[in-house]
């Protein structure tokens, strides 16, 4: 497995590239703009056969070049939580003046198992929020979108935002990963899952009552 981030657009989003060898497919997770800086990284991955995007959600900043990078490397699937779908078409997605809304999105379905990564639903950032647990050799590899930060959760008071929401889905779907899961957030630099549970603030009383 090879993998690779981008961090693109005004509000510094991180869009990663997750390439398997062996099944010779790319996933392309949450391309939010600049598209084709996204087609010319995702071309440089030797022996791709099949594309399929992901969405972790459906705020603006995460999906804005989803139809552009669909279309250039002519993806399979571009998948999302069907819970986001409102979100996903809704002209008011923007955050005015920096991003408009995203036009000229693709068709999406929801996820579907294929065994190349564990899909976990972690609804709280957004109604449908998800993450990607993926595997190179013994070290899992966590694509968290805007759900876990380093030192920091997804902030809550966005429309479809709820923070005990956020804080179960942490709680019930990250917090028993392995402590050196590998964490890759939507925005920021890296962590995992040990030092987030250790360190921050937000997290501190989340075992409690398990």
């Amino acid at each position: 497995m090879e993998s690779s981030s981008l961090t693109v657009g005004p509000i510094e989003e991180n869009c990663y590239l997750v390439h398997l060898e062996a099944a010779h497919r790319l996933y392309v997770i949450d391309p939010g703009a600049e598209a084709a800086r996204i087609v010319a990284a995702a071309r440089r991955f030797d022996g791709v056969v099949s594309v399929r995007i992901l969405l972790t959600h459906a705020h603006v900043d995460h999906i804005s070049a989803a139809g552009a990078t669909a279309r250039e490397l002519r993806a399979e699937k571009v998948m999302i939580d069907p819970a986001d779908l409102p979100l996903y078409r809704s002209p008011y997605n923007a955050i005015p003046p920096i991003l408009p809304a995203a036009d000229d999105l693709p068709e999406t379905s929801d996820f579907e198992p294929d065994g190349d990564f564990r899909l976990l639903r972690v609804p709280g950032h957004t109604p449908g929020g998800c993450a990607f647990l993926f595997r190179e050799g013994d070290a899992p590899l966590l694509y968290s979108g805007d759900t876990l930060f380093a030192g920091s959760i997804g902030r809550t008071d966005l429309p479809g935002g709820d923070y005990e929401t956020l804080i179960r889905s942490i709680r019930d779907e990250l917090a028993d990963l392995p402590p050196g899961t590998r964490v890759f957030p939507g925005h920021g630099g890296t962590t995992t899952i040990g030092d987030e549970l250790a360190y921050n603030p937000y997290l501190r009383n989340l075992t409690k009552g398990r």
